[in-house]
C-alpha cells in the first residue's frame, strides 16, 4: 500500500488552499451568460459560458452564483442600465471571486457587474437570426397554418433515447379519452455543432411524407440553456418557418426561449406540454364533432316532423280530390262508352257496304287474272315443247358424231390399220428401254397375237 496516497477530501482541500494561495481575491471576467435562474431563497445560479469566433463551439463553461442580497441589487442595478432583464444569452463583465468546495467544486461567485457590457453573442446572434427572418417574409408563415382537425398522426423530431420523448410518448397514449394517436419518429440530434443538419434533415424525410401526418413536433428534454444553442439557427428556422405542416416545439423548459419557438406555429414549455397540447385539441374537436352530431339530429327531426305534417294535409287534401276525380272519370267513361258504341256500329255498317263492293271487285280481279295465266301457260308449253324438240335433235347429232369418233379411235380400228400392241405381264410396252433380256413379251395384231423373247444386240 502506498502511504503517500490521499484522500479525495485531502486533494480537493489542497486544491481548495492552493487557488485561494495563489489567485487574487478578485477577477474581473468576461463572459456570456447561460440558464440563468432563482431559487425561492433569492439566490441566482447560472452558467458562464465562452465560445469560439463562430459562435457555436464552447471553449469554457464554469458554474457561477450570485447571493440573494447581491442578486437583489445588481439586477436592479444592471436592468435600469441596459433596459433589459437579467436572462440567459447576455455578454457581461462582471467581478468575481474564485470558490473550490471540496463537495460541490469550482465555481465563480459574482459580487459585481459592469452595465455597459452588455447583450452577448447569444442574444445578439438571436437578434439578427430574427431580424433577418422578418425581412425575408417567412418569420410569421408557420404561424398562418390551420391546425388540421382531427390532429393525430403526429411526426416527431427526437433524440430516440431521450426521457423526454419518452414522457411525451407516456402522456399521448395514456389519455384518458382513448384517444388514438399515429406517431413516427424521425430521429435526430438535439445537442451539439451536428444537431442543426441532423433536425433538418429529419424535416426533408418528412417532406417526402407530407400527405402521412398532420403536423411536426420537434421535443427535447429540459438541460443548460448553452445546450440549446442549435436551436438559434438560421437555417432551422427558415426550414421550420415555409415548412407545409405545422410545427409545434416542446424545447427545453419554460423559461427557455429560442429562435425555433418564435417561428413555429405553437409553443409548448416541455414535450409533456406537447402532448397535452395534442390532447387538448382532440377533445375540442371531439366536443365540436359531437355538437355538430347533435345539431344535425336535430334538425332532421325537426325536418321529418314538418315532413310527415305535409304529408298529412297533403293526404287529406289528397283523398278529397282523388274522390272527384275518380266520379268525374266514371262519368267520362260512361260516356266515351256510349260514343264508341255508336262509333263502332257506325263503322261496322259502313265496312260491310265496302267489304260486299271489294269482294266483288276481287272476284273480277281473279278471273281475269286466271284467264292471262291459261292464255301465258299456253304459249309456255308451245316453246318449252319447240325447245325441247331442238335441243334434243341437238343432242343426237353429238352422240353420232362421239360414235363416230370413238369407232375410229378404238384399238381394233387401229389395229386394222397395220398397228400392233406391245403387251409385257398384261402392261402396254411404251418404251423399249424398259424391257430387259430374255422377258417375254407379246405382240397383238388384228387378228392374233405372237409371243416373244428379247435378245439384246
Amino acid at each position: 500500500m502506498n502511504n503517500a496516497a490521499v484522500s479525495l477530501y485531502e486533494l480537493n482541500h489542497l486544491i481548495k488552499n492552493v487557488l485561494a494561495d495563489s489567485l487574487p481575491e478578485m477577477f474581473w471576467v468576461r463572459a456570456e451568460t447561460s440558464d440563468v435562474r432563482v431559487n425561492q431563497n433569492g439566490h441566482c445560479y447560472l452558467e458562464f459560458i465562452e465560445k469560439d469566433g463562430k459562435g457555436k463551439t464552447l471553449l469554457a463553461k464554469a458554474r457561477g452564483m450570485i447571493w440573494a442580497n447581491t442578486f437583489y441589487m445588481l439586477k436592479a442595478y444592471f436592468e435600469n442600465k441596459t433596459m433589459q432583464p437579467f436572462t440567459s444569452g447576455l455578454k457581461v463583465l462582471v467581478q468575481v471571486s474564485v470558490e473550490f468546495h471540496e463537495l460541490y467544486g469550482f465555481s465563480l461567485t459574482v459580487h459585481d457587474i459592469d452595465p455597459s457590457y452588455t447583450l452577448g453573442d447569444q442574444a445578439l446572434n438571436r437578434a439578427a437570426i430574427i431580424r433577418q427572418l422578418e425581412e425575408d417574409g417567412v418569420l410569421t408563415l408557420n404561424k398562418e397554418l390551420t391546425l388540421p382537425e382531427p390532429l393525430n398522426r403526429i411526426a416527431i423530431i427526437s433524440s430516440p433515447t431521450a426521457a423526454g420523448y419518452e414522457d411525451f410518448l407516456d402522456q399521448l397514449n395514456k389519455n384518458t379519452y382513448g384517444f388514438a394517436f399515429y406517431t413516427k419518429l424521425f430521429p435526430a440530434i438535439m445537442q451539439g455543432g451536428r444537431s442543426e443538419d441532423s433536425i433538418i434533415s429529419a424535416l426533408e424525410r418528412i417532406y417526402d411524407n407530407l400527405d402521412c401526418f398532420d403536423a411536426v413536433i420537434i421535443i427535447r428534454g429540459g438541460g443548460a440553456t448553452s445546450d440549446l444553442s442549435s436551436f438559434d439557427s438560421y437555417l432551422l428556422a427558415a426550414s421550420c418557418a415555409q415548412f407545409p405542416l405545422p410545427i409545434i416545439t416542446g424545447i427545453g423548459h419554460e423559461r427557455d426561449d429560442t429562435v425555433l419557438d418564435i417561428v413555429a406555429h405553437t409553443r409548448a414549455k416541455t414535450p409533456t406540454a406537447v402532448a397535452e397540447f395534442l390532447i387538448n385539441n382532440m377533445v375540442r374537436t371531439a366536443v365540436e364533432l359531437d355538437e355538430t352530431g347533435q345539431s344535425i339530429v336535430s334538425m332532421v327531426q325537426q325536418r321529418l316532423q314538418t315532413e310527415f305534417a305535409l304529408l298529412d294535409v297533403l293526404e287529406t287534401k289528397n283523398a278529397f280530390v282523388l274522390k272527384a276525380w275518380r266520379k268525374e272519370q266514371e262519368v267520362l267513361l260512361s260516356s266515351a262508352k256510349t260514343v264508341l258504341q255508336k262509333g263502332l256500329q257506325r263503322i261496322i255498317k259502313d265496312n260491310e257496304s265496302r267489304f260486299s263492293q271489294f269482294e266483288e271487285t276481287v272476284k273480277r280481279n281473279l278471273q281475269q287474272n286466271r284467264k292471262n295465266s291459261d292464255n301465258k301457260l299456253l304459249l309456255i308449253e308451245n316453246a318449252l315443247k319447240n325447245t325441247c324438240q331442238h335441243i334434243f335433235k341437238d343432242q343426237l347429232n353429238e352422240l353420232d358424231m362421239i360414235e363416230k369418233h370413238l369407232e375410229l379411235s378404238s384399238p381394233e380400228t387401229i389395229l386394222r390399220k397395220g398397228y400392233t400392241l406391245t403387251m409385257k405381264d398384261g402392261k402396254v410396252i411404251k418404251q423399249g428401254n424398259t424391257l430387259e433380256e430374255n422377258d417375254e413379251i407379246t405382240t397383238i395384231f388384228s387378228d392374233g397375237k405372237v409371243t416373244s423373247v428379247v435378245k439384246k444386240e
